[in-house]
């Protein structure tokens, strides 16, 4: 990544993605459970894309959880945790969330 310097949160979640654990966190006010997937930058951004699978949403959450985009900067209060590993179904299109990946689960 060169000389970019990355927040506390990034590592975290860069962490999670490399060990495929959960992360709990607020996020824009809501208090969530998820497993990051892809970890990397969208117009100079830190941003993860993540499942959701479990806490609290501005939108309606499905049963069984759904695919989030986070910025990283708008998160607080992250932590690491064991447990399941969750995904759901592969994006029929591909993913927006991140121009440039730095982890990706799946690889």
């Amino acid at each position: 990544m060169g000389d970019l310097v990355l927040s506390s949160t990034y590592l975290l979640f860069r962490a999670a993605v490399l060990s495929r654990k959960q992360v709990t966190c607020v996020y824009r006010g809501k208090r969530r459970r998820l497993c990051p997937h892809v970890l990397g930058f969208k117009n100079g951004r830190e941003r993860v894309l993540a499942y959701q699978f479990e806490g609290e949403s501005n939108s309606n959450l499905p049963p069984g959880g759904e695919w989030r985009c986070l910025h990283v900067d708008d998160v607080l209060q992250a932590s690491m945790r064991d447990g399941d590993w969750h995904t759901g179904e592969r994006h029929r299109t591909a993913q927006t969330c991140i121009d440039i990946v730095d982890v990706d689960a799946s690889r």
